[in-house]
């Protein structure tokens, strides 16, 4: 089987690629990314030279790119992690969330319905289904909830949930979706909370909180994340939406103390900031769809998946500190263009 994984360089794609390279050997794997800002060739390093691993730079949102891609390659399946995901980019620039998330997807549908595959997998987020109150804890979201999204991101990721699920009904693409709580682990981008909060405790920079800090999320170790989705594409029943949560709900306050005090750093770097506009409030995922009809309970708990992620930046710091840089930017000139790698 040949796999084309879009958003391969990027946080939870990277880890995916990790997974799948080492785990399905006799499978051909293609990572394919854009490498904008948040994507990081330095993260996919350990699989360069392994036989079933390839990469390919570009965009989604190009068709003519995907349509010779798709005509070259002749994928099987294709795994969509490819997104603008920051929400606080969204506010600020929202015209990126609609070319790439909505456009690109709407691109690669097209070229399945056009050259056919097995299957399309869409990664998408809890985030579709907008908040749930914090003084309502026994609510979760399940497949059946509506769509509300909050923000210009949310809502690019709802329309193109959307257009997933009328490629399935409209031409028969064979689609799944699966909506993940808040994942964290190793190769986060650093302006995400968890590793912003580690790496700005360890040079002891004030650590911005939105708010009061009281705002849940249900998070979920990258892995089991990644474990999750390999179980849909394979065994998950087309046309079918899966909610991925661990049952791991956190206040961000509480998750940024939790690693200020395994780092033994003060609470005193915490500056309480200008809310988000439209922050939501809370996010909790049922996961008992996953659980029931595909096996799957994630491994890691937060308080067993956390001191496993501050370990892990502690021991990567050249990884996120050529982020900060801005070094790991030239990684793909190094590596692909003067060195002897490929030059998609």
């Amino acid at each position: 089987m040949k796999y084309i994984v879009t958003g391969g360089a990027g946080f939870i794609g990277g880890n995916f690629m990790h997974f799948a390279v080492n785990t399905y050997p006799d499978d051909q794997w293609i990572c394919l990314d854009a490498l904008t800002y948040a994507g990081n060739l330095e993260t996919l390093a350990p699989l360069e030279g392994k036989p079933n691993y390839k990469f390919v730079k570009g965009d989604i949102a190009d068709r003519e790119f995907i349509f010779k891609l798709f005509e070259t390659e002749k994928p099987d399946v294709i795994i969509n992690f490819a997104a603008e995901s920051h929400v606080d980019r969204s506010v600020t620039d929202p015209d990126i969330f609609l070319k790439t998330n909505v456009g690109g997807t709407v691109t690669l549908l097209d070229a399945c319905k056009e050259y056919g595959i097995k299957r399309y997998h869409q990664v998408s987020t809890d985030e579709v289904y907008g908040d749930l109150p914090l003084d309502r804890p026994d609510l979760f979201f399940t497949e059946d909830n509506k769509i509300k999204a909050s923000s210009p991101y949310s809502a690019s990721k709802a329309s193109a949930d959307l257009f997933v699920q009328a490629y399935h009904r409209t031409f028969g693409i064979p689609t799944t979706i699966s909506r993940c709580s808040n994942n964290y682990g190793p190769y986060h981008f650093p302006e995400k909370l968890i590793p912003l909060v580690i790496s700005r405790a360890l040079n002891d920079e004030k650590i911005p909180v939105y708010g009061n800090g009281a705002n849940v999320r249900d998070w979920l170790y990258v892995t089991d994340h990644c474990k999750a989705i390999d179980l849909i594409v394979r065994n998950g029943k087309v046309g079918e939406v899966y909610n991925i949560g661990g049952h791991n709900e956190r206040t961000n306050l509480e998750v940024v103390k939790t690693i200020l005090k395994s780092l033994g750093k003060p609470e005193s770097l915490i500056e309480y900031v200008k809310d988000r506009p439209g922050h939501d409030q809370r996010y909790a995922m049922d996961p008992t769809k996953m659980e029931t009809e595909l096996g799957w309970k994630p491994e890691y708990t937060f308080d067993t998946g956390i001191p496993v992620t501050i370990d892990w930046y502690l021991n990567n710091k050249e990884w996120w500190e050529h982020i900060i840089s801005g070094e790991y930017e030239s990684y793909f000139d190094k590596m692909y263009v003067e060195g002897k790698g490929l030059k998609d």
